[in-house]
């Protein structure tokens, strides 16, 4: 149940929804429904309200809820799969548009989290704040050594407000459960929980920080994206403090084209960065919208973004990572089949689900867009076709896939307004292309077989012993095997994803164990880096046996 003291908030926020006109979101949640029944007493909903959409109508709800139902109806905008489009484009719009807290009071806050005065630690410390947002907001300052910094500071009691509206939202989600009839579809708690910790993710921003240091990392001396430094000495949990870099909105064209930016290499570059993150370093920007990527003004005619605010990033399972990759090329090529089986042996949709049926659902959403020039198809809106599609399948999508899902779509709607002629389809193929070929050519093999090496000598010398005592119980009846239908399915998805290159990878380690033992035989040696010959012996049998036998599985 409720606690009393949520009441007069839960009255609140019933007083916004039916003021908005949100009354089959009231009728939905059981607890409100007596209160249709004395709309008046909520007052007049404001005018022309009802002439709005639906989607406008609860996005200038949620903004007049407050800070963190804002930040709600930005996360929830990522889960196109729940909503409906009308809405979620709608709720993309939402913008932290918060009131600083005093300067005086960041000023207090960060002294008492780095545990020494402004003074000290900073040459100046600005207390009118750069911008504010619902979680924090930021200062200018500079360090000692005289480096431009901006300091984050995170808001306070808003971690005591985050669990109080949390609290309602789970409760609000239990309701939902209980009594909307696509509850089980929609999964309510679900999507509480992983917008609750979304916002604690946001909280600390030593996460952000170390989100930051990794981006920066991936992208050193890269002449397409800069990441600015962040200063350790500087920074706790609730502060942070970064290089201060200055640049253009990627949306703002005007400014743009006045300091003589190339926007068709910009867009490009945009593409380019965000496949490059997803599928090279599997880390990527996930609130990638103009307001956090800049344009460095500084290079007009070879230009690059600056990233700005780490708290979201997103990453993918080795498994997904493939899956979406093959998915992408199979998209590319037009194969409709391939994209069905690729669902299924993901294990997304159930194995009893019927290929024919899903490629001609695959066929009957693509093919409408492939009528068009390819300048005019966003990759993004056909992925979310699909998904929706999907759905009927019994699709189950990882929240990883709809955040990189949503972050595809930010990019590209950058790269349109910066140019609306941009080829999407032929930037993004040969990038993706090259970026797996990279990933999964000779010298990638080659270099997990390196990491590998020195762990299969470690374990070599066990090997017979092994061998011996699992033939041992083979023989007297001792080994019971049990597989379940899904550990089939995931063993199937995962033998398909690793064969092409587990058997390449075991046929080139016979190779270079045989040739490191007959090198060390012709030397008269005993020993090679420290190991037996017997154990690189037993090294080359076990890898041979190994490569024949999943050559001919």
């Amino acid at each position: 149940m409720t606690p009393l003291t949520s009441v007069p908030r839960l009255i609140g926020i019933a007083r916004v929804l039916l003021r908005y006109r949100l009354d089959d979101l009231v009728e939905a949640v059981h607890l409100y429904r007596p209160l249709i029944w004395v709309r008046g007493l909520f007052g007049r909903p404001a005018a022309n309200i009802e002439e709005l959409s639906r989607g406008a109508r609860l996005r200038m709800a949620l903004a007049e809820l407050g800070p963190i139902f804002v930040k709600f109806g930005q996360i929830l905008s990522t889960r196109r799969d729940l909503l409906p489009g009308d809405i979620a484009d709608e709720l993309t719009q939402l913008q932290d548009q918060v009131p600083p807290f005093p300067g005086a009071e960041a000023r207090a806050i960060v002294e008492k989290a780095l545990g020494a005065d402004v003074a000290e630690l900073f040459a100046f410390f600005s207390e009118e704040p750069l911008a504010s947002a619902s979680i924090a907001q930021v200062h200018a300052a500079q360090l000692k050594d005289g480096r431009e910094v901006v300091v984050k500071v995170v808001r306070p009691g808003i971690a005591q407000r985050i669990a109080g509206d949390m609290s309602l939202l789970r409760d609000f989600a239990r309701l939902a459960e209980r009594f909307h009839p696509n509850a089980d579809k929609i999964r309510p708690r679900d999507v509480v929980a992983e917008i609750e910790l979304t916002l604690r993710n946001e909280l600390d921003l030593q996460r952000e920080g170390a989100n930051a240091c990794l981006l920066r990392r991936n992208f050193k001396d890269s002449p397409d994206l800069y990441v600015p430094e962040v200063f350790w000495s500087h920074s706790r949990e609730n502060v942070l403090t970064l290089e201060r870099v200055r640049g253009i909105p990627a949306d703002d064209i005007a400014a743009l084209d006045a300091a003589g930016i190339d926007r068709t290499k910009v867009a490009q570059k945009g593409i380019q960065l965000f496949y490059t993150q997803v599928f090279r370093d599997n880390f990527f920007h996930a609130d990638a919208h103009a307001g956090n990527i800049w344009v460095d003004p500084s290079r007009p005619v070879e230009p690059r973004f600056i990233a700005i605010d780490f708290g979201i990033m997103g990453s993918l399972a080795e498994a997904d990572q493939f899956w979406l990759a093959e998915n992408f090329i199979a998209l590319f090529n037009q194969d409709y089949r391939r994209i069905a089986q690729l669902h299924v042996q993901a294990g997304w949709m159930p194995a009893t689900t019927r290929l024919d049926e899903l490629e001609a659902a695959v066929r009957s959403v693509c093919e409408p867009y492939f009528t068009r020039p390819l300048s005019e198809i966003s990759l993004a809106e056909v992925l979310v076709k699909l998904f929706q599609t999907a759905r009927r399948y019994e699709l189950t999508v990882q929240p990883q896939l709809i955040l990189l899902q949503k972050t595809l779509l930010n990019i590209e709607g950058i790269g349109r307004q910066l140019d609306p002629k941009i080829d999407i389809w032929a930037v993004a193929k040969p990038v993706l292309e090259r970026l797996w070929r990279d990933r999964h050519g000779p010298a990638a093999m080659w270099k997990a077989l390196r990491r590998r090496v020195p762990e299969w000598l470690t374990a070599a010398p066990d090997m017979p012993q092994l061998l011996h005592d699992y033939l041992k119980k083979a023989s007297s009846g001792g080994i019971e095997m049990r597989v379940h239908s899904e550990d089939l399915r995931n063993l199937h998805a995962d033998a398909s994803a690793g064969r092409a290159q587990i058997v390449p990878l075991a046929l080139g380690a016979t190779l270079i164990l045989s040739s490191v033992l007959l090198y060390a035989l012709d030397g008269g040696a005993t020993r090679v880096l420290g190991v037996p010959l017997t154990a690189w012996a037993t090294a080359i049998a076990g890898t041979l046996c190994f490569w024949t036998a999943n050559r001919r599985s």
